[in-house]
């Protein structure tokens, strides 16, 4: 049985206030009932990017999750066939208090890691009190998310309780994030920083090599602790750092998808060259690209420098431009454009950097600039050296300062180096991304919380009253309150303007008609385990 249950977004909390159980999926029957269903064969997949380590909660890029989501499993997970519904992944089912002050998850039994070693309670535990309170070298980037869980019990090895020290209305969908997946205790208790280098799970796939610049292998996982599961006998994810190799190999069929997006020119090229033989899927994207100031860096700790910088943006018509060549679309705040909370276009454009006058905008940017005495500004700005959308985005940014007399060098770097250098506070003036998995609220404000508290604000700004507004918007179930904290959140973030949205993206997905099973969703990020995948050759 599954539960389709709606976010906080569209009500969660009013629901769970009554309380609220879930089952898992009979994943054995699912697959007697999937007769046509070819087993065997290796899925050749495009990865745009290569991860700087194995860690997903410890890490914000997409290129960590499809690196090493098939070697994993998480508590819960969304199902897509009804995002954003859940599922139980390794709970074989949940109950949550009617006051959301305590979950209690009951596990799968009989789930044994990739090493042999049966997952408990424990596992989980650890896990998660790893995420919520790192030790000394370990990096969470979900340190926020999990502040409000208070103790975790484990009264038997099957049954693992999170007590909560506050309400948090988006808790259970926290759960299912595709980031927080579940290490042995063991491993993680002898080296805390391991999973970075290593990887045992208890996901479909088992590691097979990692070779850098080249590829990650994985194989089928005879011992999985869903039946039947995986179809495929492996995997191979092929780095594919330039968008025109990657095309080659999806045209040629060395690869049959790329399951980030891809650009409108290259979806029409493969549809062009492929016909119907390929496959294109759409969605709008869980995911922005941020303009964001390093505020411990001179002249970007003045508050009018920043905001000149944002008041000279015209997103509107680089919203018109931009859509035609990359994966860049909607303009937006800080809650994905058209989604139930998300800001209207009538009240965005009253926000700082919002305008559809630009020249007005940049007449006042000008005067801000002179104000803090920077009329003559150069700077370097930041990026990632991804095709798309980085480098089409860091082209339009530079068009737009200059217009305002400021000089900028457009320096680009591969991930590991682009994510180190923001990490450790190196940059100027960077451009970020916000990469969420689900429109909850709690998720898409936790980026601009103060950095003793995200550890992926890379603006490194501090700001109390932020902070304030963000838990007093946790602990609210009523909608419209609720709302209400976002927008005085979101106001006072660009006021500051400390970062703040660019665009937000247009998923466009490509597979080979041969490749069944994988199901498509506004997030990059999910539907990576591949474990329902197979090919129809």
């Amino acid at each position: 049985m599954k539960i389709s249950r709606r976010t906080a977004l569209q009500g969660t909390a009013g629901a769970l206030a009554l309380g609220m159980s879930g089952f898992n999926f009979d994943f054995t029957k699912a697959n007697a009932q999937a007769p046509n269903v070819k087993r065997g064969g290796t899925l050749n997949f495009a990865i745009s990017a290569e991860t700087p380590h194995y860690d997903p909660t410890g890490s914000d890029t997409y290129a960590a999750l499809h690196f090493a989501a098939p070697f994993y499993s998480t508590l819960l997970r969304f199902d897509l066939k009804k995002f954003p519904g859940l599922e139980g992944d390794l709970a074989a089912s949940w109950t949550v208090a009617p006051d959301l002050m305590t979950y209690t998850f009951k596990l799968t039994p009989d789930v044994k890691f990739h090493d042999g070693q049966s997952l408990t309670s424990a596992d989980v535990k650890a896990s998660y009190d790893r995420m919520r309170n790192p030790p000394a070298g370990v990096v969470s980037t979900r340190q926020a998310t999990f502040a409000d869980i208070g103790e975790i019990e484990t009264p038997d090895p099957l049954t693992v309780i999170f007590k909560m020290k506050n309400v948090n209305a988006s808790m259970l969908e926290h759960f299912a994030s595709p980031w927080n997946v579940i290490y042995a205790a063991k491993d993680i208790t002898e080296n805390p920083t391991g999973p970075r280098t290593k990887i045992n799970g208890t996901g479909p796939f088992t590691f097979v090599e990692h070779v850098k610049g080249s590829h990650v292998a994985g194989k089928k996982n005879d011992a999985y602790f869903k039946k039947g599961f995986p179809y495929l006998d492996g995997f191979k994810g092929i780095f594919t750092l330039q968008a025109a190799a990657m095309l080659n190999a999806v045209q040629g069929g060395q690869v049959l998808a790329e399951f980030r997006g891809i650009s409108p020119a290259e979806r029409d090229r493969l549809v062009q060259t492929m016909g119907d033989k390929i496959r294109i899927e759409e969605d709008s994207w869980t995911l922005n690209l941020l303009v964001c100031f390093n505020v411990d860096k001179k002249p970007f700790d003045d508050v009018r420098v920043r905001k000149a910088l944002l008041l000279a943006i015209d997103r509107w018509g680089g919203s018109n431009g931009l859509s035609k060549i990359s994966t860049l679309r909607s303009v937006g705040g800080v809650i994905r454009p058209g989604s139930p909370f998300a800001t209207p276009e009538a009240e965005l454009v009253k926000l700082p950097g919002f305008s559809k006058d630009i020249k007005a905008s940049r007449e006042e940017a000008k005067k801000l600039l002179k104000e803090a005495g920077q009329e003559n500004l150069k700077f370097v700005l930041w990026n990632r050296n991804l095709a798309m959308p980085y480098t089409p985005a860091g082209v339009f940014l530079v068009d737009q300062w200059r217009q305002i007399g400021v000089e900028v060098e457009h320096k680009q770097s591969d991930t590991g180096p682009y994510l180190a250098t923001m990490n450790a506070g190196n940059h100027d003036v960077a451009i970020d991304f916000s990469n969420l998995f689900m429109d909850d609220s709690s998720l898409g404000l936790a980026k601009y919380l103060s950095l003793s508290r995200a550890p992926e604000n890379r603006s490194r700004s501090k700001d109390e009253q932020l902070d304030k507004i963000f838990d007093e918007h946790l602990r609210e179930r009523d909608p419209e309150k609720r709302k209400a904290l976002i927008r005085a959140f979101e106001k006072r973030v660009f006021e500051q303007a400390y970062q703040q949205p660019l665009l937000w993206w247009h998923r466009i997905v490509p597979t080979h008609k041969t490749l069944m099973g994988w199901p498509m969703s506004p997030s990059h990020n999910l539907g990576q385990q591949l474990e329902a995948v197979w090919l129809n050759t």
